[in-house]
């Protein structure tokens, strides 16, 4: 079914039922005992596992590489975005950390449409919700983490300061954005455009200054105590000030006028981040543990409930096929019932008696209606949606990249990318006391808001996933979450944590999270523990016929994309079934990166994705 390619180490595979099937990876999956860190940054990963190695915890590490991916991946998340993370505390429950802020109180249907729009911007300050990431890393680091604000920040200020080697996405966002930031967002020129020369260290000197002053202002008696005082000046000092200041002043966004934002000191302060139980779903021994439905994560608990009892085939076009086809009905669930502003009947969409009437509806062909259930007998009701995508995949606020080389072939060959996705960024650890965590950094993009100059980065846009219609789970309400695509995944058996996994990628997230975690529980072991590399390597698609949750929130639907490495059976297989194929780039599906904890034996695995050449794990 996929071919070999030069260098790949082979993996064999009987998948399920009797078909065997030949897989390849491009590294190996890692093990060892001591620790593991898999991100879509190298520099975070070794960031994280410098702290491992200097006794810190899980924890302590992922706010160390978060605070790296800020300044590395600028493009994809920034100290003004958001993030979900799930933990798991060494002996203790599992949680999610809720670092998804909400609209400001200002930020109403009524003021949004009297401004003469339909749909919140996909840029500038209108849609700026309040600032999550940082509070809530900050308060992972508190409660979960062992180390010193210092501690953890001083590898994000080493790199602002002292530079580090652009990853070439970079310079293709700033080029995409460049005439936009030369006429308008010109703090944003005088950051970027002379960061970005060719061959050159990529330093920003003001948020090293940002967070140099943050250490040195957060005082306290005790290690709580300061971060406590630094969670303070990112919400009422001078961080805060200078965020809602420049709030306040009117900026192009992607409705061709200059609007002002909505946030203000008082949403800074009401704010703050807070821990959840996770929605979980039980499935072949597994427990599938994602945030709620104020982001879209149990779209993925949905899909594995609309697998059918018996099992599939894995990598057939029958595989193919019914994953897709049940993305569909997910998604369309995820448009009618998901949001923060009314309530959601998760425990009725995740019912055996709902999923067995909406696994009746997969046939044989490929379905082209958005077809949301009636959870417990009640009435869907879908946002006013826009004219279908026609040709191609929908549009998206999360940026899509091209090669500047206009004459280049998309080859086979992860580091030949024609084409790359920009959008977030994914953190996995394990530590050796079998503390874990999952989380999703993004929003905050370069390309998002112009830069606050004094503090060397942007607000964030996740406003735009809100719809400014009255009465639906994801209107725009003040105080509410927007929802979000954010969804990091951690999973267990017979109630131990083993597996924490996630990838960017907006709406495709639990697509790719999907079709890894099935690869994963599906397939044999290698080296007596989880095939994390040979699931993440295998070839991926995903499907856009349901709304984005980015502007200018476009749908195509019976659209589906595959990695170009399928096999001629799947791709005919599919179109035969009446799916809208596209071939891609045959490695631009996923960033998907992963680790696990065996807990007879303490066997530590991790696994990062090697499409682009930038994601990668380390451990021993």
């Amino acid at each position: 079914m996929w071919t070999r390619k030069p260098g790949m180490r082979p993996f064999r595979s009987p998948g399920v039922g009797h078909r065997v099937i030949h897989m390849f990876t491009t590294r190996p999956t890692l093990q060892g005992t001591f620790g593991m860190c898999a991100s879509t940054h190298w520099l975070a990963s070794q960031s994280a596992m410098a702290v491992l190695e200097d006794d810190g915890n899980a924890f302590d590490a992922a706010v160390a590489a978060a605070f790296v991916l800020h300044v590395v991946e600028p493009h994809l998340n920034g100290p003004a975005g958001d993030v979900p993370a799930i933990i798991a505390p060494a002996g203790g429950p599992v949680r999610v950390l809720c670092g998804q802020g909400p609209a400001p109180a200002g930020a109403t249907v009524e003021h949004y449409t009297s401004l003469g729009l339909e749909l919140v911007p996909g840029t500038g300050p209108l849609a700026a919700p309040v600032p999550g990431a940082v509070d809530a890393w900050l308060t992972l680091l508190r409660d979960h983490g062992t180390k010193s604000l210092e501690d953890v920040l001083k590898y994000a200020v080493g790199y602002a300061e002292n530079g580090h080697p652009p990853v070439e996405a970079i310079g293709d966002t700033v080029e995409s954005v460049r005439e936009l930031f030369e006429t308008e967002w010109t703090t944003s020129a005088e950051l970027y455009l002379p960061a970005v020369r060719p061959g050159a260290l990529m330093t920003n000197r003001p948020l090293a200054a940002t967070w140099r002053r943050l250490i040195a202002e957060a005082t306290g008696p005790t290690r709580e105590a300061r971060i406590d005082a630094a969670r303070r000046v990112w919400r009422e000092g001078f961080i805060g000030e200078a965020l809602t200041a420049f709030a306040a002043r009117p900026a192009m966004d992607t409705s061709g006028e200059r609007h002002a934002g909505t946030l203000t000191g008082d949403d800074l302060v009401r704010w703050e981040a807070t821990y959840e139980e996770p929605a979980t779903y039980d499935w072949n021994g597994w427990t599938v543990c994602k945030a709620g439905p104020w982001s879209q994560g149990p779209s993925l608990l949905q899909q594995l409930a609309l697998l059918p009892a018996d099992g599939l085939e894995y990598g057939t076009p029958d595989y193919v096929h019914t994953l897709v086809e049940g993305t569909k009905l997910a998604m369309a669930d995820r448009e009618a019932w998901y949001g923060d502003a009314a309530d959601v009947p998760l425990d009725d969409l995740l019912s055996a008696e709902y999923n067995a009437g909406r696994r009746a509806l997969i046939g044989a062909e490929a379905s082209y209606e958005l077809r949301p259930g009636a959870p417990g007998g009640r009435t869907p009701r879908l946002p006013k949606l826009p004219a279908p995508a026609t040709g191609g995949a929908a549009g998206a606020g999360e940026p899509t990249m091209k090669s500047h080389d206009p004459m280049a072939v998309p080859g086979d060959d992860p580091r030949d990318q024609s084409h790359r996705r920009g959008d977030t960024c994914h953190i996995d650890i394990v530590d050796r006391w079998g503390n874990m965590i999952s989380a999703t950094p993004s929003g905050g993009w370069l390309q998002s808001n112009p830069v606050v100059p004094e503090l060397g980065f942007p607000l964030g846009t996740r406003l735009q996933m809100t719809w400014l219609e009255h009465g639906l789970p994801n209107s725009l309400t003040p105080g509410r979450r927007p929802r979000t695509t954010l969804t990091p995944s951690l999973a267990l058996r017979d109630g131990v944590p083993v597996l924490a996994f996630g990838t960017p990628g907006g709406d495709q997230q639990d697509q790719w999270q999907a079709h890894f975690f099935l690869a994963v529980a599906l397939r044999p072991p290698v080296r007596g523990g989880y095939d994390l590399q040979g699931a993440i390597d295998a070839p991926n698609w995903h499907t856009d016929s349901f709304p984005s949750s980015f502007y200018p929130r476009g749908m195509t639907p019976g659209a589906v994309t595959l990695e170009s490495r399928f096999g001629a059976d799947v791709v005919d297989g599919l179109r035969r079934r009446g799916h809208d194929v596209t071939l891609a780039h045959p490695w631009s599906e996923g960033r998907l990166s992963a680790v696990a904890r065996d807990p007879r034996t303490g066997l530590l695995s991790a696994a990062a994705n090697p499409r682009g050449m930038q994601g990668y794990a380390v451990g021993r």
